[in-house]
């Protein structure tokens, strides 16, 4: 027994010598490079091409609900392109729809939120929105024409994509679209806060291009979900 014991030793040495501690190492640095490796492209493709958001609210439905998941292609107005009447966008709403944001917690707490928020996994900053782009800069935004209908430079807006029962708007409004910014709703009407709230502010409830994260094109979560988002009918093709 003695014997075997002194022949297995070498054995175990052999793991915890130099050669075992640089297999160990190496088998360390590839487990490493497995995980940071996808993770940093995962993190780089959010940060400047596709970047997943998670609707918090019921204000989009029923095109986009609570918990679904879509992907903002960050550079669909980027090389000259603008948002157009119908698009749904994600933007930060600093300074029209909300105020400076304050601090968020500690910087790990934050970077951990930030981090979580890039790849869809919680809940975006609360200054982000998701809402569709109804006027853009020069158009007359209206409510409501003898029909009930909202008009863009008067004419009438087809808004299918409305949550069944939805006015398009309980709140009479007209309003000249600056240069530059949007006129933005929800789809869900009786539930959005959007520019109509926002009227008295400075930009008048409308939002500047600048600060449009990407458009929403399609939904990657959940499953039974999957699909494009589906842009809607758009109206008055000049400026009134």
């Amino acid at each position: 027994m003695d014997t075997d014991a002194q022949l297995n030793e070498p054995e175990r040495d052999r793991s915890s010598g130099p050669e075992g501690g640089k297999k160990n190492w190496s088998r360390s640095v590839r487990f490493g490079a497995w995980v940071l490796v996808p993770l940093g492209v995962l993190l780089l493709t959010s940060a400047f091409v596709m970047q997943p958001f998670l609707i918090p609210s019921s204000s989009m439905e029923p095109t986009l609900r609570v918990g679904d998941r879509v992907l903002v292609n960050k550079l669909a107005y980027r090389f000259g392109n603008h948002p157009e009447r119908g698009d749904v966008v994600v933007f930060d709403g600093t300074d029209s729809f909300a105020g400076e944001a304050g601090s968020e917690g500690s910087p790990v707490t934050t970077l951990l939120r930030k981090a979580g928020a890039s790849v869809g996994l919680v809940r975006p900053a609360e200054t982000d929105y998701v809402k569709r782009v109804i006027g853009v800069g020069g158009d007359l935004v209206s409510c409501c024409d003898k029909r009930g209908r909202i008009e863009v430079n008067g004419e009438p807006v087809d808004e299918r994509y409305l949550h069944p029962g939805d006015a398009p708007s309980v709140v009479p409004f007209e309003t000249r679209v600056p240069e530059g910014r949007l006129w933005v709703m929800g789809d869900h009407r009786s539930r959005s806060s959007d520019s109509r709230d926002h009227l008295g502010e400075p930009g008048g409830g409308t939002v500047p291009v600048e600060r449009v994260i990407g458009r929403a094109e399609w939904i990657g979560w959940p499953v039974g979900r999957l699909g494009s988002v589906r842009g809607g009918a758009t109206a008055g093709g000049g400026h009134g």
